[in-house]
Parts: C-alpha cells; sequence; structure tokens
C-alpha cells in the first residue's frame, strides 16, 4: 500500500505546524505528505518549508493550486499523489489533528476491504480554552448534520448503491481507483459546494465499499462554530443557507 496524505492549506501559517507535527507523531510511518498551498498570502509556505528542514524523517512534499477553493486544492492534492504513484490517499485540513493512531485505523480499514473510510471528528482543545458546552456542542452539530443528510433530497437517488454517510473532508481516505473512477472533488470554493458531500455521493452510484471506523479520528478546529454560533454553523453546513461575508475563517 502506497498511501499519501493531502492537506491543503490557505493563510495557515499559525495552524500547519501543529498538523504536520501530528502526522510525524503517527505510530505508522509509512506515507507520504503533500501540502497544497492555495495562494497563501501569509507565511503558510515558508511554515512547511521549515516544518520539513527540522523533521528530515517525514516525507513532505509542498506543491500549489492557483485555482481558490478547498475542492480544487484538495483535487490537486489527490492528483499529485496518484500520478507519484499512490494507491491509497487520505486527507486532512491544515486547521487539524489527527489521531496518533490515525494512518495506521486509516489502513487497517482499507485492508478490511473498504475503499473509502471516514471516522469520528472531535473538536481541538489546544487553539483555546473550551468551556464544557462547547467541547459537547461541535459533535452534536457532526450529528445533527449527518441526520440531516440522510434527508436531504440531493442524497436521495435509486441508483445510490448504499445509504448516505457523512463523512468530512478533513478526514477522508479513498484508494486512488475509485477516487478517479468517481472523478475526484469537485473543483469548488468552501462557499459553493460541499465537496466531501458531493464525492461520496459519486462513490455512492459506483460502491457499497465504503463506511465510518471508531478509530479513524481527527480533532478538527472548532473557530467556524466560535465565528458563526450554533444556529449559522448548522446554516452553513446545511447546503449554506448561512453564507456570511466572510467565510475563511482565521
Amino acid at each position: 500500500m502506497n498511501l499519501w496524505v493531502v492537506v491543503p492549506a490557505y493563510n495557515e501559517e499559525r495552524s500547519i505546524g501543529g498538523t504536520l507535527r501530528r502526522l510525524a507523531e503517527q505510530t505508522d510511518a509509512g506515507f507520504t505528505v503533500v501540502v497544497v498551498d492555495n495562494l497563501s498570502t501569509d507565511g503558510t509556505v515558508g511554515a512547511v518549508r521549515a516544518f520539513a528542514a527540522e523533521h528530515p524523517a517525514l516525507d513532505l512534499r509542498l506543491v500549489g493550486e492557483i485555482e481558490k477553493g478547498t475542492g480544487a486544492a484538495a483535487d490537486t492534492g489527490f492528483r499529485h499523489a496518484i500520478a507519484a504513484g499512490a494507491t491509497h490517499v487520505a486527507r486532512t485540513d491544515a486547521d487539524c489533528l489527527p489521531h496518533r493512531g490515525w494512518i495506521a485505523a486509516v489502513k487497517r480499514a482499507f485492508g478490511d476491504g473498504l475503499d473509502l473510510v471516514s471516522g469520528p471528528l472531535r473538536p481541538r482543545t489546544d487553539e483555546f480554552p473550551l468551556k464544557l458546552w462547547e467541547r459537547r456542542l461541535l459533535p452534536s452539530v457532526i450529528t445533527v448534520a449527518a441526520l440531516f443528510g440522510r434527508f436531504r433530497p440531493g442524497n436521495q437517488n435509486p441508483l445510490y448503491l448504499g445509504p448516505y454517510v457523512m463523512m468530512p473532508g478533513c478526514n477522508v481516505a479513498i484508494t486512488a481507483v475509485l477516487y478517479e473512477r468517481a472523478g475526484g472533488f469537485p473543483r469548488t470554493r468552501i462557499e459553493d459546494v460541499h465537496e466531501d458531500r458531493a464525492l461520496v455521493n459519486q462513490v455512492r452510484l459506483l460502491t457499497a465499499a465504503y463506511g465510518l471506523r471508531k478509530d479513524v479520528v481527527v480533532h478538527g478546529s472548532v473557530r467556524r462554530l466560535r465565528a458563526y454560533g450554533l444556529i449559522g454553523t448548522l446554516g452553513w453546513y446545511a447546503d449554506h443557507r448561512h453564507r456570511p461575508d466572510i467565510v475563511d475563517i482565521r
């Protein structure tokens, strides 16, 4: 298995070091990382290069994508990895902390026959002090969004080979063959299309070999929740019904 991890990044100078550090601390070091800089205007590129110089044991690459958007940057990273020989590709985001056993868990899921896998997204606790309700709110928002997704008309199609499953883009892994068959992430901006949902639904037309694993864990930022509030965050994930003027929360 030749596994690559794609990390799209836009103005993540303050956060990406933590993400790369957690990847460097994985219990299974058999993978390559490619960071896709999406026209950052801060020190993101410099931070990635500095980390690579300080951690030579981590196979870390850096590529650029001038088309603005999480979908575009993620797709560029996945196709770069596949062109370089990746047979399996995972994604996390530059404001996330994968569990130290994330890579090992992803590989186990593939070994068990899944072609697309995701798992729990839990709140980070290191960005700023979180109150008890904030620790519980992010999982609740995800649960509500997943429930909504089951009944969302756009997720209903008699041609689907399996049920809708919410798979956040910051915690997803797929075989290279299936990624290409499904057409990959749509090359869109974060405010236009939920590219993770679009990919999942394309996969559902092709196979039922996808699912969630409890040990495939990523800790995500709660900065969007803080910026949008509960109702705004729910509206954002429900087809962008809440669409603020500033969508790139930092």
